[in-house]
């Protein structure tokens, strides 16, 4: 593709997330850390109404969203604050594409980690970029060479104004979307209505999260936070 071909964002062994969008709406490694990045548990989380509140059932979202079954998404996955050894700058969004997870960085050697999905290998990108924008129950555009592939995806395309948000809409409830030096690398991260696929590479794309857990990321990340795809 033209777009990606403009950036310098790797191709190579990231295992991509959800599915991929046009414009603002489309989306299509180690590190030079010192010391060790792995995070640890900063407190070993039980399964109650902390765990059931923050993923609990959002009636005041635009389109309301139902609680997650925690059966079905291993605890490891669970959004925790954890300790996290890192050079990186604080509010710099870590993917670590080998364990599933998604960091961000605070101050103290903290950070915050969320569970993602990923996409299957050969949909991949790896590098640094930017947030460059943000977008709350946003539209999604599948680009033409998804529809290439899967042609009842065609009334979606942009000449059809793409797929409206809702609560069954791929990008889910929030999405950032990746940039560097200025250039779309249509790639994003996303809620997802499908919980039960976090920590798994199940199809082409972004770094999808349980939609709770987009929304307060949404909430913590401001335009122009870097990003590390590794």
């Amino acid at each position: 593709m033209n777009t990606l071909q403009r950036t310098s964002i790797s191709r190579r062994g990231f295992l991509g997330g959800s599915i991929g969008l046009a414009g603002l709406s489309m989306a299509g490694c180690t590190s030079s850390d010192v010391g060790d990045p792995r995070a640890s548990e900063a407190v070993e989380p039980s399964i109650g109404e902390q765990y059931r509140a923050m993923y609990g059932p959002m009636p005041d979202e635009r389109f309301p969203i139902p609680a997650v079954d925690l059966t079905k998404v291993p605890r490891r996955f669970w959004r925790r604050q954890v300790n996290y050894r890192t050079s990186e700058p604080v509010g710099t969004l870590v993917v670590e594409t080998n364990r599933f997870y998604l960091y961000l960085v605070q101050e103290g050697g903290k950070a915050m980690r969320y569970g993602v999905g990923l996409g299957r290998a050969g949909f991949g990108w790896s590098g640094r970029a930017t947030i460059a924008a943000k977008k709350a129950w946003p539209t999604w555009t599948p680009p033409a060479e998804m529809i290439e592939r899967e042609s009842e995806l065609a009334k979606w395309s942009a000449a059809n104004g793409g797929m409206p948000p809702g609560i069954t809409n791929p990008l889910g409830a929030r999405a950032l979307y990746i940039f560097e030096d200025g250039v779309d690398t249509l790639y994003r991260v996303h809620g997802s209505p499908e919980y039960w696929t976090i920590g798994k590479a199940v199809s082409s794309g972004c770094v999808r999260l349980m939609n709770q857990d987009v929304i307060d990321l949404y909430g913590r990340v401001p335009e122009g936070s870097p990003i590390l795809v590794r």
